[in-house]
This record gives C-alpha cells, sequence and structure tokens, in this order.
C-alpha cells in the first residue's frame, strides 16, 4: 500500500483520548517515519529495550515487538532506554498540552519549566490545586508515569544538553540539571542512555570537534555560554513570527537584527527572567530548526529557559493540524495557502506579559512599546553579562512597578493606578500567572482584577497558556481583518465557530489581512 494511503489525517492527531492508545495508527506512523509525529508518542522496541521517536531512521521494527508510550517518562519507566540513534528527547513537544489544556496537560508545561526541581511534587501539587495523591494517579493514568518519573526524565534531557553542549565539570552537570546527587545524576544516564557521562561527553566530543565555551576565571561573571538546536515541526512562518515580536519589542529588553540588503529579520535577541537568575539569548531561524544562543548566570535555568523559548515562538505547534481545519473555509483557505506555518507568539514571563498587556490598552501598539521602553529605562533591571551590542536591561519586575510605577507612568491616572495595582497582587501572589493555570479560573481572576477586560484577559490566555481557541473578537483590527475577507463584525462570532479549535491561530491571519487590507 502506497504511504500516501495511510498517512493519518492531521486534525486527527489530537484528542483528549491520545494517539498513543492507537496502536494501528501509531504503526502507521512508524512505517511512515513521518517527522510530524515526533513529540505526539513515543516507540519502544521489547527484542531491544530502546525506545525511539516515530521518524527514527533505524529499520522499522515488527508490530508484535513494538509499544507505544505517551511519554519518554512512561517508556523509562516500562524498562526502555533512549535511542542514541534518533534522541527521541530531543523533538518538538506534543501540541496536546494546549490543545487539552487539562490537569495533565497543566502539569507537563509546569514540569517542563523545572517547577519539580525548584518546589518538589509538594510545589507542582499546590500550583496544580491538587493533592500529591489525586495528582499522582492522573498523571499515571493519562501520561503513564506520575510527576516524579516525568521530572526525572526531564532530568536527563537538561542533563544530556549540558553534557553534550557545555564545558561544566560534569558534577556541577549533575546538580544543575536538578539531581539530588551525583550519584543519581550517574545512575539516570546510564539506565536512559545506556552509558556513562563520561563516555557521552567524550562520545559528543569525538563527533562534533568540541564542546561549548563556559564562563570561567575573569568572565566568569557573563555566565555561562550555550549552544542549542530548537526543533520544529515544518513549516514554521519565522519571519511572520519575528516581525509580530519585532513590531512590540521593547528597548533595552528586545532587539532585531536585519539583513541590511533585503530587510528580513535575521534574529531576535532578549533578556531572560528565570526562576534562579538571569538569561540573554539569540534566535536565529534556520531551515528545520532555530539556533538558541543562550547565557545563563546559574544552568540551573536550561531547562526553564528553553521551554520558555520554545513557548515564546511556538515551536510545539502541529502547522497541519492548523491547516487541515482553516483550509476548510473559503474565506480563510488563501491566506492559509499562502502562510501555512503561521505561529502564535507566547510570552517568557507572566508578570511582563499582563503589564505590557495593559499598557497596550486603547493605543496603539507603538505607543505601547515606548511606554514599555519608558518603564522598563527607568525601573528596569541592568544585566552585567550582557554582549555591548545586545539587550542590557530585564523588563522590571511586578514589585519594582508597585512601588514606583507611579513616578514613570503617563496618560490618564486611573490607568496607571490600575497597573500599580496589578503589579502589587503580582507581586505579592494574590494574582498568579503561571502557564500551569487552568484557563477558565484564570480568566476569571483576570475580569475580577480591576483595569483588566475582556480583550486583554483573553490576550494573556492567548500568550502565556498558548490556548489555541481564543478569538479576539472584539480586537478592531482583528475585526478590520476579518471585513477584508467578507465577514462583518456582527458575523465574526459566529462564522469562527468552524475555525474551532485553532480560533487563535485564525486571529493571527485576520490580523495578518488587515495589514493588507485598504484603509
Amino acid at each position: 500500500m502506497a504511504q500516501a494511503s495511510t498517512a493519518l489525517n492531521p486534525v486527527d492527531r489530537i484528542g483528549t483520548k491520545g494517539i498513543w492508545r492507537d496502536t494501528e495508527r501509531c504503526y502507521r506512523a512508524v512505517m511512515s517515519r513521518d517527522s510530524r509525529f515526533d513529540g505526539q508518542f513515543i516507540t519502544a522496541v521489547r527484542t531491544t529495550g530502546i525506545y525511539c521517536r516515530p521518524s527514527c531512521p533505524a529499520l522499522t521494527p515488527k508490530p508484535q515487538n513494538v509499544r507505544f508510550f505517551p511519554t519518554s517518562a512512561a517508556a523509562q519507566a516500562g524498562g526502555y532506554r533512549a535511542c542514541r540513534r534518533c534522541l527521541p528527547d530531543a523533538v518538538p513537544g506534543s501540541p496536546e498540552w494546549n490543545v487539552r489544556a487539562d490537569l495533565a496537560a497543566r502539569a507537563m508545561r509546569l514540569i517542563s519549566d523545572g517547577v519539580v526541581e525548584r518546589d518538589g511534587v509538594p510545589g507542582l501539587a499546590r500550583q496544580l490545586g491538587y493533592s500529591e495523591r489525586q495528582l499522582g494517579r492522573v498523571l499515571t493514568a493519562e501520561l503513564g508515569a506520575g510527576p516524579l518519573a516525568l521530572a526525572r526524565a526531564h532530568r536527563a534531557h537538561s542533563a544530556r544538553l549540558l553534557i553534550e553542549r557545555s564545558a561544566l565539570p560534569l558534577t556541577d552537570v549533575a546538580f544543575a540539571a536538578g539531581f539530588a546527587s551525583v550519584r543519581q545524576f550517574n545512575d539516570t544516564i546510564r539506565e536512559v542512555f545506556a552509558t556513562t557521562p563520561s563516555q557521552l561527553r567524550a562520545g559528543t566530543r569525538r563527533a562534533t570537534g568540541g564542546g561549548i565555551e563556559n564562563g570561567t576565571g575573569e568572565d566568569a561573571h557573563r555566565g555561562t555560554r550555550l549552544t542549542l538546536r530548537l526543533p520544529f515541526r515544518p513549516p514554521f512562518d519565522a519571519a511572520g513570527t519575528l516581525e509580530f515580536l519585532a513590531t512590540r519589542a521593547v528597548s533595552g529588553v528586545e532587539q532585531i537584527e536585519r539583513d541590511e540588503q533585503t530587510g528580513q529579520i535575521n534574529a531576535y535577541l532578549r533578556t531572560l527572567r528565570l526562576p534562579q537568575g538571569i538569561g540573554a539569548v539569540r534566535l536565529t531561524p534556520a531551515d528545520r530548526h532555530v539556533q538558541c544562543d543562550l547565557r545563563l548566570t546559574d544552568v540551573r535555568d536550561l531547562g526553564s529557559a528553553v521551554s520558555r523559548v520554545r513557548r515564546l515562538l511556538d515551536l510545539d505547534a502541529d502547522p497541519a493540524a492548523v491547516v487541515a481545519t482553516l483550509n476548510t473555509d473559503p474565506l480563510l483557505a488563501p491566506l492559509v495557502a499562502k502562510t501555512p506555518g503561521i505561529r502564535v507568539p507566547g510570552a517568557v514571563d507572566g508578570a511582563e506579559l499582563v503589564l505590557r498587556a495593559m499598557l497596550g490598552q486603547q493605543v496603539s501598539v507603538a505607543a505601547a512599546r515606548t511606554a514599555a521602553g519608558r518603564l522598563t529605562a527607568a525601573l528596569g533591571e541592568h544585566v552585567a553579562m550582557a554582549d555591548e551590542d545586545a539587550p542590557h536591561l530585564l523588563f522590571p519586575s511586578a514589585q519594582a512597578v508597585a512601588e514606583g510605577g507611579m513616578d514613570v507612568l503617563r496618560g490618564p491616572r486611573k490607568r496607571s493606578e490600575a497597573i500599580t495595582q496589578v503589579a502589587t497582587m503580582l507581586a505579592d501572589g494574590s494574582l498568579d500567572l503561571h502557564v500551569g493555570r487552568d484557563a477558565s479560573e484564570l480568566r476569571a481572576d483576570l475580569l475580577a482584577t480591576p483595569g483588566i477586560g475582556p480583550w486583554t484577559a483573553d490576550y494573556v490566555l492567548m500568550r502565556l497558556l498558548g490556548d489555541p481557541d481564543v478569538l479576539l473578537d472584539g480586537d478592531l483590527v482583528l475585526r478590520k481583518g476579518a471585513a477584508a475577507l467578507g465577514i462583518p463584525a456582527d458575523r465574526l462570532t459566529g462564522h469562527s465557530q468552524s475555525w474551532r479549535p485553532w480560533r487563535t491561530y485564525a486571529g493571527m491571519y485576520l490580523w495578518r489581512a488587515a495589514e493588507h487590507a485598504t484603509p
């Protein structure tokens, strides 16, 4: 049978059931070595004891010798070790975590951000609003492994990156990756990769010619440098995604590098406020990946930094599933065909996002950018490790805005008071913004906060949580784009029902249509 006839319908690949439970469909994906499925399930081979990504180039095993898992952690718990040929953890994350948005999905987002390493399973359960026992039961049922096993898989992946991509001593790698002891680190690397940390590093250096510079000696205050490749599912509209960020870039925090002749964006740079320290990143799109040049003051932030950057560029999206749904609308289909890999840019910090969104209420994007730049120049923290020609400020902390915002903010006093009040709530924890929040609960909390209306609340859900089904139908620019396609404002909400569950992506197309609409 031809491969084309066995290909899965992209729109059917995501569901609350999980594709990994359908062994026939998974095996067809493995036979076709379709890289679009990488990160959506794990293939384990009973005869070799190895787990792989669906697109692994190795000989396809017989159906009776294959077992499928939802996560690497589940495969590891089943006694399988990672394939060193296809590196099954070095793939885009599952788009399910945004589409489902249930407890398991929200837990995975927090685990990827390093919450278990920082706060333990009790901290993870507390942020999700469940008991440890309830959380463990749900994750084991849905993902095949409990929170400790899922966090262990995350630590193993971070450790591999540090072993292969830094010159850190292996003892430092162990604690930087979140392991409690060197023994635990060594045991985990052996179990997951079937080799020792020193052998893994030696093998990488033989293959690539060396590691990456580590800030030591007189340059130690500038942190550790790491260069990583962040994979994505093609197509990827890198130019459009970076232009979105460039239009809103805050001076001192973000920076764009353009080709002098074409004007096309070559790279995006920004500073990062991370759980353990400060970071700086330079992102350069390539054919099949985004090159990520990181500098971290504390390498324990590696997992968090990578997770946040991936969310910023929406690298875990499944463009084939989006296209399959939106292409069914004849009004939207021409735009989809023109830009099939459109992304919804995310956020690296919840507090920063909501404060910047409030600065943008009822003003132009340019005016919001200017206001954010003024606030940052007055209250932002200087980044000592920044290169001379790179961004050198952190966006102000919520505490800084709460204390000094009224002296810096311009415009209506009522709006300034609302922004500082929200900053106070963010600083004291009465308003909690993190990627593990339930969307409906977070929206209710935001709407109950003075100065935040439906547009701001939905914008936060869209960019912080990566909610794929939010339509900002009250947005004037979005309505202009809809009108340009022949969809009047009073019919937009009803018309958009056919775009579910990808209305956020449809909104990006409408914003794009507005840019080219006749004034």
